[in-house]
């Protein structure tokens, strides 16, 4: 599958968390060209601040692999990951970060601390940002409007 495609996965988890209430950020997995693993953000569901999408998806993919190391794996999200996020993508050891929107209050990529630009950082993933970016951004753009 095309880049733009496996982005359509995560964009499915985005469109659902919306529908359940979260912010509308979607993660998707990808290891020898299968999808492994798919979340979209339970933070408000789980009452758990840690329940974003890229982690939910780590532990998915962890488990379906049967290892903490996700050495051989892409990720796709629909929006620039949070320093936690970055920093269990450090730990995880993933391949290649894909994202959608960027995040310049929140994000830790392209933005904020520029985790895997940091010394202290362990791995850094290749990163690829702005992969369906318009529809990324619209959907979270919209999530916010509609509660102002």
């Amino acid at each position: 599958m095309p880049v733009p495609s496996l982005m359509s996965v995560a964009l499915e988890e985005a469109y659902a968390a919306d529908g359940r209430g979260e912010v509308p950020v979607g993660c998707a997995i990808v290891c020898n060209g299968s999808v492994i693993a798919r979340a979209g953000n339970r933070t408000i569901a789980d009452r758990d601040p840690t329940a974003h999408a890229e982690i939910i998806a780590m532990r998915a993919a962890s488990t379906a692999l049967g290892s903490e190391r996700l050495a051989d794996c892409d990720l796709y999200v629909t929006l620039e990951p949070c320093t936690m996020c970055a920093a269990a993508m450090s730990f995880a050891r993933i391949r290649r970060l894909y994202f959608g929107a960027a995040d310049p209050k929140g994000g830790a990529v392209e933005h904020g601390v520029r985790f895997f630009s940091a010394p202290t950082c362990h791995h850094r993933p290749e990163v690829y940002g702005g992969i369906n970016e318009s529809e990324c951004a619209a959907l979270l753009k919209g999530f916010f409007e509609a509660r102002r």
